[in-house]
């Protein structure tokens, strides 16, 4: 164990301030996520790791079924909700077309990311950033969660622009009505 790990061993952000606990992000859980490389609870995959830890930094392969009728975009937010700081570190977030029924492999990509998706700012930058948790910290728990909005999420006129927005303002500001929700927990240990 490295000291570093140890020393923040009982810091953890947790999952109050999710996206998923937004009360305004509540809805039924009509969806379900999931992925072929990992199983709900499982671990991921080095290759979905951040590339200074060694991996290849690759968003995983993601299936949701059918959203509810209405839904006019797909939302997805990827946190670590074990970082040491006080809220989760968003590692991806995505507006997604409803038409769209899975993500292929590296379809989070900020650079080339798949026809209908919409790659945000996250934490650390735009689009997808894989597990690189402290060495030592312990086993990091990274929740996938998908909402199915009733409308577009845009930008309100004399607000930062959708695109720009830093993830907890941008995730605070959304009005939409959440039809169905659903998620996926993948953890990475170091």
């Amino acid at each position: 164990m490295t000291l570093l790990g140890r020393l923040l061993s009982n810091r953890r952000a947790g999952e109050t301030h999710t996206a998923w606990n937004l009360p305004h992000l509540q809805g039924p859980e009509l969806l379900s996520l999931t992925s072929r490389h990992f199983d709900d609870g499982a671990a991921m995959s080095l290759e979905q790791c951040a590339k200074n830890i060694g991996g290849a930094d690759v968003s995983p392969h993601l299936a949701w079924t059918q959203p509810p009728p209405g839904t006019a975009q797909l939302l997805l937010v990827v946190e670590d909700i074990d970082v040491p700081l006080t809220k989760p570190a968003v590692h991806c977030a995505a507006l997604i077309d409803p038409a769209i029924g899975h993500l292929d492999p590296g379809a989070l990509g900020a650079r080339n990311p798949a026809t209908g998706v919409r790659v945000l700012r996250s934490t650390i930058g735009r689009g997808y950033h894989g597990p690189g948790p402290i060495k030592g910290h312990g086993p990091h728990h990274y929740t996938f969660q998908l909402f199915a909005l009733a409308t577009p999420v845009d930008s309100a006129p004399g607000t930062t622009p959708v695109d720009r927005a830093r993830p907890r303002a941008f995730l605070s500001a959304i009005t939409a009505p959440v039809l169905g929700r659903g998620r996926l927990t993948g953890v990475y240990e170091r």
